[in-house]
């Protein structure tokens, strides 16, 4: 008997209509933790990186971690993993709320979707009773309609992932959507998902999960809730004001990036702060399954051009509608995000796109004939209005669904696209975080800062305070928040314990769940092992040195003021040292020698 997983991987063939189950393997558990590593190493062994991503041959693979729906602190995470629209490169994004562990309880480890389906159909999961439906009454539908239609047609114990019209349009960055406001939201899932005809999985489950030591994983899950509790991020910062906590201080420190990169300092930054939401907008904070922190903000417009109600808007998402397109009405700016969840769109590639298109049109590359009006920084009503039927691919929003670097491309100016394998960079200037500047160039992902948080040390001095202008130890502080970042996303748990505790604490709760023996050596091999197999499907999909990389703009230009000022991102002595570190050759190609190290 296997603690911790379920035990069985769930494959469906949308092609054939057929469903069948398989044991999961127990070795590659261990050796790739489950989750993130398990499910990327079941579509590195079955999917050519050469594949279209939104080809049937392409593979879409949601997963769980041993530690999702257990007792373990914020153990709701979920993964998909796939070959992402937006990028062309291995893509997973990571979810909460409450999907992940129904899954878990109806028996399943991962489900395998293969294939894409001749007419639209929904994946109904009740234990052990699977079967195929009819989705045609549901195409078409927002996300927010569906998950509705399901609940009603299925029963409210249900849960569910869907995608909205953007996902169905095959909008290059939508979303997969799961308690109509949690996403999945980088790399263009969604589109994937979208290809393949598949409206939603809807999941219901009865059984269980056991874990090999009851009492010590009771105790360690204890210690770490208690350290979360008393930590001043995770037991204050983020329960009271959310993750928009982060707005003041990332614009206190100058790296709050301003119309498209152009700077980094936002005057009106406090009118879209966290304070200012949680004095306006916010009715009920809302955590997701096993959280104690409730990061979640439910929010109500109530006041203006741009009422609703909904969840969020979190930091990324108020910078992003906020300071990149430089706006400041707050509403503005939760609407955007509203419609976001409701057509089931990434809101940093949308924002990001929006402003890159700003600037285009504001440089004279971008004709006003092609858009139908003026798209000028700091416009409220046209950023609601683009967000809207970029998810619908109406009009110009056809053009900005396929993702800033093909705007930026498609328009003579791709030096004007901000992010790294064509994927829109967050919410951080690098120019003023230097360790930050190395995660973009180098995440598998695409331009990405949640495969290895820089902004906690760089910043937040979590662990420990490091020097955000300094090159010294940044290549070995990034590896190691990467290797530990893809053991933790594989083993179900929320990245943002990751502010209080570490590996220590992971390792503490991961060995009695699993009954697994594992050493912290072990541990963070496993993230080093799944890192590696990410590169590899990278390279074989045509990646290459030349694409871990940055803008011009934040390699050439210095920054224009604030406490980064006169600033570039130094980024060839880091990725020089990165790759020596990580054991690969100057072409950043692992070498045999690390391969058979790791097993690979």
């Amino acid at each position: 008997m296997m603690h911790a997983y379920a035990g069985k991987v769930l494959r469906v063939d949308l092609t054939r209509q057929s469903i069948r189950e398989e044991p999961l393997n127990p070795e590659l558990a261990r050796a790739f933790i489950g989750g993130r590593g398990l499910a990327t190493k079941t579509f590195r062994d079955e999917v050519d990186p050469q594949t279209d991503p939104l080809a049937p041959e392409n593979k879409l693979i949601v997963a769980t971690g041993p530690l999702t729906g257990t007792a373990a602190t914020c153990g709701g995470r979920f993964m998909v993993i796939t070959k992402g629209a937006l990028t062309g490169a291995i893509a997973c994004s990571n979810a909460g709320g409450s999907f992940g562990p129904e899954l878990k309880y109806a028996g399943y480890d991962m489900i395998v979707l293969e294939g894409a389906a001749a007419e639209p159909v929904i994946l109904v999961v009740d234990d052990d009773a699977v079967e195929l439906r009819s989705a045609g009454h549901l195409w078409g539908k927002n996300v927010h309609q569906t998950e509705d239609a399901l609940h009603e047609e299925l029963g409210r114990d249900f849960k569910c992932l869907s995608i909205g019209p953007a996902g169905e349009r095959q909008v290059r960055f939508a979303a997969i959507m799961t308690d109509k406001h949690r996403a999945a939201g980088r790399s263009g899932v969604g589109a994937v998902m979208g290809s393949k005809n598949l409206k939603a999985v809807a999941v219901r489950g009865t059984g269980g999960v056991t874990v090999a030591d009851p009492q010590g994983f009771r105790t360690a899950c204890l210690d770490a809730l208690e350290k979360l509790k008393a930590g001043e991020i995770t037991g204050t910062g983020l329960p009271q004001l959310g993750t928009a906590i982060l707005v003041n201080i990332i614009n206190e420190n100058g790296i709050f990036p301003v119309r498209n990169f152009q700077r980094a300092q936002f005057e009106p930054a406090q009118q879209i702060s966290g304070e200012t939401l949680a004095e306006q907008i916010l009715v009920r904070a809302r955590a997701c399954v096993g959280c104690p922190i409730a990061c979640g903000r439910v929010t109500a417009v109530e006041n203006g051009p741009f009422r609703g109600r909904g969840e969020g808007p979190e930091y990324e998402t108020i910078w992003a509608f906020g300071a990149d397109v430089g706006v400041s009405d707050l509403g503005a700016v939760t609407k955007a995000n509203y419609i976001c969840n409701e057509l089931g769109m990434d809101t940093i590639s949308a924002g990001a796109t929006i402003a890159c298109a700003m600037e285009l049109f504001e440089t004279g590359a971008l004709p006003e004939k092609e858009v139908g009006r003026q798209l000028r920084f700091g416009d409220a009503e046209v950023l609601v209005d683009m967000v809207t039927k970029m998810g619908h691919r109406e009009g110009f929003g056809n053009v900005l669904a396929e993702g800033a670097a093909r705007v930026a491309e498609k328009y003579g100016r791709p030096d004007l696209f901000m992010g790294a394998k064509k994927q829109e960079f967050p919410a951080y200037d690098p120019r003023g975080v230097f360790g930050m500047g190395l995660q973009y160039a180098t995440s598998n992902r695409g331009g990405c800062h949640v495969r290895g948080y820089l902004i906690a040390p760089e910043i937040l001095g979590v662990p420990e305070k490091a020097d955000p202008h300094t090159l010294e130890g940044k290549a070995a502080l990034d590896i190691a928040f990467q290797d530990l970042t893809a053991a933790l996303d594989s083993s179900g748990v929320c990245l943002f314990i990751t502010l209080e505790i570490g590996a220590p604490e992971l390792l503490a709760m991961l060995k009695p769940a699993t009954g697994f023996d594992y050493d912290m050596d072990e541990m963070m091999q496993a993230g080093e092992r799944i890192w590696n197999l990410e590169k590899l499907f990278n390279l074989r999909a045509g990646f290459s040195k030349k694409d871990d990389t940055l803008p011009p703009r934040l390699l050439r230009d210095p920054m224009p003021a604030g406490p980064a000022k006169g600033k570039t991102v130094p980024l060839d002595e880091m990725l020089s040292e990165y790759y020596r570190l990580r054991g690969w050759d100057d072409e950043g190609r692992p070498g045999k020698k690390k391969l058979a190290a790791l097993g690979l």
